[in-house]
């Protein structure tokens, strides 16, 4: 049995990058953001040329308590977002399975270059 109050199994994700697209729409009374984020990873491979890893993430935002306005959420602005991720699998229309990873956010703050 664990002891501690730290959790047996921890879902947290926490990423800065830059916004691609995003839509706000309105389920039933709540509105919600969701937007895509490039976030870069830069290293010097063996022969020694810099590489620039740009991974995408689309993240899911329900406006509320920790959540940037969603209207703030736009095209190219720098953001910092925490929650939890799921992956899901999909097809594409030419029929290749494929996997994605969806954040289901809890704080989003808008930053200001």
């Amino acid at each position: 049995m664990n002891q501690s109050k730290e959790p047996v199994f921890l879902n947290s994700i926490e990423l800065k990058g830059i916004v691609g697209q995003s839509a706000v729409n309105r389920i039933g009374d709540t509105r919600v953001c969701r937007f895509s984020v490039c976030v870069e990873n830069c290293f010097t491979d063996r022969s020694g040329t810099p590489v620039v890893e740009c991974v995408w993430f689309n993240v899911t935002a329900w406006e509320g308590k920790n959540i940037a306005p969603l209207e703030s959420i736009t095209k190219n602005e720098n953001i910092h977002v925490k929650g939890r991720v799921r992956s899901y699998r999909y097809t594409t229309a030419d029929g290749v399975e494929r996997c994605g990873w969806e954040v289901f956010a809890k704080d989003v703050k808008v930053l200001n270059a």
